[in-house]
């Protein structure tokens, strides 16, 4: 079987994306960061997905963000907010994560003799971030084949991001067919430490209307305070 990272932040994305690595035969090795997320249950349910869907190894790797802040989720001084902005990047943005998280990401892959890496962005469902757009993944792919030893002796790297034109409804359907179990996920900007959503952040926002567009019961735990 050929090697996988697999970037697992814990939330519904990154399960569907891991579910979908296993079924296309590829032996995973599942990546979450702390980078300090003020919903850090997200590592919790990251574990259990890992767990769940059977990884070679899981490993979490500790970057402190909130040395720099600047987002929503690094900096609690910054509010979530309770609904969606009307400018085109909101404060949820973390400035360079996906660039950090995928050059990690790269390292351990050449580490592993792994060509292949698999990062659940998306950009039909996502909330204005840069670094979820195709051209973006495209241009990490070709940074990531100039800059590695790997790549220079002919192996090249792929990186596989699945979701990337998908609906959350057709991304909920793709996890339910491959058995992932969405309950153990999460994706709440703000969830408490016991993994409860707010329900009312973007994130929960965009996450509810998927599973009701889906028909599928909705078995996210939610505060019940919210």
């Amino acid at each position: 079987m050929k090697k996988a990272v697999v970037l697992l932040s814990g939330g519904l994305d990154s399960a569907t994306t891991l579910a979908i690595a296993k079924d296309k035969q590829f032996e995973c090795y599942a990546l979450s960061v702390n980078y300090g997320q003020r919903h850090e249950s997200e590592l919790t349910a990251a574990k259990d997905v890992a767990q769940a869907l059977g990884v070679v190894t899981h490993k979490i790797i500790k970057i402190d963000l909130t040395t720099f802040g600047g987002s929503a989720l690094t900096d609690q001084s910054i509010e979530i907010p309770a609904v969606r902005e009307d400018t085109d990047i909101p404060v949820t943005y973390v400035p360079a994560r996906n660039t950090i998280m995928l050059s990690l990401a790269l390292a351990w892959a050449e580490t592993l003799n792994s060509q292949d890496i698999f990062v659940g962005v998306n950009v039909v469902d996502y909330s204005g971030y840069p670094d979820c757009r195709p051209e973006y993944i495209q241009a990490f792919e070709h940074m990531a084949n100039l800059a590695t030893k790997s790549a220079i002796n002919g192996n090249k790297f792929v990186i596989h991001a699945p979701l990337i034109n998908l609906s959350k409804e057709e991304i909920i359907q793709t996890g339910i067919a491959l058995g992932v179990d969405y309950g153990l996920t999460v994706s709440c900007y703000q969830a408490d430490e016991a993994g409860r959503a707010c329900g009312v952040c973007d994130s929960c926002r965009i996450r509810r209307a998927g599973f009701e567009a889906a028909g599928v019961l909705d078995i996210t735990r939610y505060d019940s305070s919210t």
